[in-house]
């Protein structure tokens, strides 16, 4: 009978931990899939990917169209070719396009040129019009912003991102996802960011509700230029208030809060987690600026439009190795070729790349219409708008999340299952930020929504379609 009993009880057992199995499109056990999708991630498959760039010569915008060998036209066609190969290793699972608009009468674009970029989606399951992002920038550049002709091989800004990107979809493609995963290699940005700008409009155009935009810039560099050589760090870029809030939402944010819990920010935080949880010898540093100081990149045009967008990048960058023409000059080499490149510490960014995207796909939408009060109360009330089941079917309830004002990350939480209000007895709303995530029955979470406009990761591009 004991035997008899303990059977029972181990094939429950087992029934429990596998669970998960039933519900999701694709989802073994949380933490061994996300170690899978991090440890099928290739060094050598992105070097492979990189020198293949670099062997192009240039890629500058303004460079040569019509040769198989050299310029942005051989370098585009390549990247679709590998998306297309990609796409015929998962039965047709993406959607490779180019996407473009012809540029002129600008200061760097003067003449009518093409601007291309490469595009390719992996549709959800569930909510394929929920959508996340990863991009990486194709174009190159020399010391003159205007030399299209002289070797530029922009190893690491910016063939580390498009390698990076390729590698993601190559390892994400094995996979099914409730929403959408977009792959972009984008064009113009050293001209710019005018791939950015086109791709960002064409979003909104056509009504993508684009969760996250993951712009990676600069992913494989160590070494720099302050002597300091790091493999264990990286950066998350994250704006606060949203380029386009309104004037009554700036008035409301005013006494409500929310210049550090815009959408890119909490997404920033999500990343975050990802890496501690994750990737294994890497600490982030979310930082509380658009982009390094005075200087910008691609995640900029989907910033402006309202969505949720930051650049993830190296921690040391190394000024003599961007933007500048090949050369030695008292000692100094000058130029980003490939040895300074690092392929581990690359495939350890497109890793935190993938398992993010992977853990937003996988988790329901982020809730919204999130609403607070409390004012002059000794609790406070959160309530927000139930998901919609049929787009959600993985939704296992919501996290209501708290952090004292001036800590970065949320310190707090409280499960509250499938209600869609709720509230925190003895928590005072005057002392503490909060926000709400969707929970999977798996167990990927959504990012962190802050009450409010500021916080929403839609609103401000739904209003305005």
């Amino acid at each position: 009978m004991k035997k008899t009993l303990s059977a029972i009880l181990g094939i429950c057992s087992l029934l429990a931990i596998h669970a998960p199995l039933l519900a999701a499109p694709d989802v073994k056990h949380p933490q061994i899939t996300m170690r899978t999708i991090t440890d099928d991630i290739s060094p050598a498959r992105i070097e492979k990917d990189i020198q293949t760039l670099v062997n192009f010569g240039t890629r500058h915008t303004l460079s040569e169209t019509a040769s198989d060998t050299r310029g942005i036209g051989a370098a585009r066609r390549w990247i679709k070719s590998e998306f297309d190969k990609i796409s015929a290793q998962c039965d047709g699972c993406l959607d490779v396009f180019y996407q473009s608009e012809v540029i002129s009468g600008q200061a760097r674009i003067p003449d009518p040129t093409d601007v291309v970029s490469v595009v390719a989606i992996q549709r959800g399951t569930s909510d394929p019009n929920r959508m996340v992002m990863m991009s990486g920038d194709i174009d190159s550049r020399v010391t003159d912003v205007m030399n299209f002709t002289d070797d530029s091989p922009g190893a690491n800004d910016n063939a580390s991102g498009v390698a990076g990107t390729l590698e993601a979809a190559r390892v994400l493609s094995k996979h099914k996802f409730n929403g959408t995963i977009v792959y972009a290699a984008l064009a113009g940005e050293e001209q710019g960011l005018f791939g950015g700008k086109i791709l960002a409009k064409h979003a909104k155009e056509k009504g993508w509700r684009l969760q996250a935009v993951l712009n990676n810039d600069m992913i494989g560099n160590i070494k720099g230029i302050n002597g300091v050589i790091n493999n264990t760090t990286a950066r998350i870029f994250a704006e606060g208030t949203r380029q386009n809030e309104s004037a009554n939402d700036t008035r409301l944010r005013r006494f409500t809060g929310g210049e550090v819990d815009s959408p890119s920010r909490n997404l920033a935080r999500y990343i975050d987690k990802m890496a501690d949880d994750y990737i294994d010898n890497l600490n982030t540093m979310v930082i509380y600026r658009l982009d390094r100081f005075r200087r910008g990149g691609h995640h900029r045009p989907f910033n402006d439009l309202g969505f949720a967008g930051v650049r993830i990048m190296e921690t040391n960058e190394h000024y003599d190795r961007q933007h500048q023409d090949l050369r030695t000059e008292n000692g100094t080499v000058y130029g980003d070729t490939i040895d300074g490149v690092n392929f581990d510490y690359a495939a350890k960014l497109t890793a935190l790349n993938a398992v993010s995207l992977a853990s937003m796909a996988w988790a329901p939408s982020p809730p919204e219409n999130v609403q607070i009060s409390g004012a002059v109360m000794p609790s406070t009330s959160l309530k927000w708008k139930a998901l919609g089941s049929n787009k959600n079917p993985q939704l296992l309830g919501y996290r209501v999340y708290w952090r004292y004002t001036d800590e970065p990350k949320w310190q707090f939480s409280r499960f509250v299952g499938m209600k869609n209000e709720v509230t925190l007895e003895n928590i005072v709303i005057d002392n503490y930020f909060f926000g709400v995530a969707a929970v999977s029955k798996e167990g990927f979470e959504s990012p962190v929504v802050f009450p409010g406009a500021a916080g929403d990761f839609f609103s401000a591009v739904d209003k305005e379609n």
